[in-house]
């Protein structure tokens, strides 16, 4: 099967290769038969770890429709997402994730994603990057204070 949409994001990722702007990763959001953001991977240009092509193109896409949600969207990807791009794809609640690459691809290329996944069913006291709890009661004040805020935007 072809899509324009997701020839773009190929493309993208093509290009930000071929510039040496960033890794091989392109993504576009479309919504209601048009592109509305597009992004590529700006780890290295941009000295962002979280500058993924997808993290881009959502940031894109919600300042271009006004909204921090993109329900009615979908997202086309040269790439599988990784567990970070996944997480911002679900706190989006874009509709659907069209992917060319896979996983396996992205990890035999040197873009392994395993470990995250592990490091996520791993107890926080025995992760690769030690993560320690602490001032619990202090920050559930805060909790306690959204809650209280009937002025609050739900999302």
């Amino acid at each position: 099967m072809s899509s324009p949409f997701m020839q773009r994001a190929i493309e993208l990722a093509v290009e930000n290769v071929r510039s040496g702007r960033g890794g091989p990763f392109g993504a576009v959001v479309v919504k209601d038969g048009r592109i509305v953001a597009e992004g590529v991977n700006r780890v290295t240009s941009a000295n962002d770890p979280s500058a993924h092509a997808e993290i881009v193109a959502i940031r894109e896409a919600c300042r271009a429709l006004g909204t921090f949600q993109l329900t009615g969207c979908d997202i086309y990807t040269s790439c599988e997402p990784c567990p970070m791009c996944l997480g911002a794809i679900y706190w989006a609640r874009s509709d659907r994730v069209f992917f060319a690459a896979t996983a396996q691809d992205a990890a035999a290329a040197g873009f392994d994603d395993s470990f995250i996944y592990n490091e996520l069913r791993t107890p926080p006291g025995e992760r690769k990057i030690k993560m320690e709890p602490m001032m619990r009661e202090a920050a559930l004040a805060v909790f306690r204070a959204w809650l209280g805020n009937s002025g609050r935007v739900e999302y």
